[in-house]
């Protein structure tokens, strides 16, 4: 019996939860743990939760001290993050069987209240939901070379559907597009490098491997990846114009399998259905064996990023460019303890 069914017969959730009772604090911090895995830019981790015992609600909140400034000033990204944070912890309350319901931005007055999650009976989980959550602990962020690979025409249309429950839409890139996407993550890519602010950025958030584990956030050396030596691949560099010891380098595709997601409108309730959209695809992307990362350059600056639409086929702002594909999967970068990000109250 699937774990869902087997919940509704006994009447018990994980953590031995009753109609009417509180979770136990196991309960939530692993809930929180799931919603963590998610990935933030620079792995800066941009988050906190609250939950109140007596509602079983969970807050999820910004944590404006881990903004990235200097590509992110309107706090963009830093609601994507959360909103793939917010996508795992519906994921991770659906497998357990819990009806998670979710409101956006509840509190106008209280700009970091992004969310509220509340865990309800009777038993109705997202068992879509539900399916993806063992592919949170496995999607990793990856930085190497694949395939010269086409992803296959089911697979793209279940990646679209699946960014389409969220509210977002997923476009795959082909020909001239292609082409003049890339260009702009290159020129993008060039221009954070002479761009002292973006350094300053890379600099706080770039760790050697020993204090990435010591402190638990940021990108660290081995999830670098190799450099480029040839190819088209739209990654960032995280090393800039350093270079790291024993750092290999590798030839990447010339053709990359390229999406972008995009929203209807650019306000922040936008940004925070795109990050649950992104994590939606990621997770799925994951479970059918693609490996995943992102090129982000060209949708920090404003200038770059109304070009990056489709003048045909676009339909809204684009909130993130994706490479997905056959290869490598990306190595665990750390994460902060739960009880640094975790709050319970009553």
């Amino acid at each position: 019996m699937g774990s869902l069914s087997a919940a509704r017969q006994s009447g018990f959730l994980e953590g031995g939860a009753m109609p009417g009772q509180p979770l136990d604090d196991k309960t939530v911090a692993s809930l929180i743990g799931d919603a963590i895995a998610a990935p933030s830019l620079h792995n800066a981790q941009p988050w906190r939760f609250r939950y109140f015992k007596e509602s079983r609600t969970f807050h999820v909140l910004a944590d404006r001290k881990r903004a990235v400034p200097h590509v992110d000033p309107q706090g963009r990204a830093l609601h994507i993050s959360c909103g793939a944070a917010l996508l795992n912890l519906r994921a991770s309350a659906a497998r357990a069987g819990w009806d998670a319901k979710t409101m956006l931005l509840p509190a106008p007055a209280d700009a970091d209240l992004l969310a509220t999650v509340q865990l309800l009976f009777p038993l109705r989980a997202d068992e879509g939901l539900a399916r993806l959550y063992p592919a949170i602990h496995s999607r990793h962020t990856s930085r190497f070379p694949f395939e010269e690979t086409d992803i296959p025409p089911a697979v793209r249309s279940a990646l679209q559907e699946a960014a389409a429950l969220e509210g977002a839409r997923v476009q795959f890139l082909s020909s001239a597009h292609l082409d003049t996407v890339l260009e702009l993550v290159e020129e993008g890519e060039s221009l954070d490098l002479w761009d002292p602010g973006v350094q300053e950025d890379l600099a706080r958030w770039t760790r050697t491997d020993a204090q990435a584990e010591a402190t638990g956030e940021g990108v660290p050396q081995y999830a670098f990846g190799p450099r480029k030596r040839s190819g088209r691949a739209a990654l960032r560099d995280f090393a800039g114009h350093g270079t790291v010891a024993g750092r290999d380098t590798a030839d990447f595709e010339t053709s990359p399998n390229l999406a972008l997601l995009s929203t209807a409108e650019d306000r922040p309730k936008d940004w925070l259905r795109a990050g649950q959209a992104l994590e939606r695809v990621l997770l799925l992307a994951t479970l059918e064996g693609l490996s995943s990362s992102f090129a982000t350059q060209p949708v920090e600056r404003s200038e770059l990023r109304w070009v990056l639409r489709d003048p045909v086929h676009g339909v809204g702002p684009v909130q993130m460019v994706l490479r997905l594909g056959y290869g490598p999967p990306g190595h665990a970068t750390p994460r902060r303890p739960v009880w640094e990000v975790l709050d319970i109250g009553v």
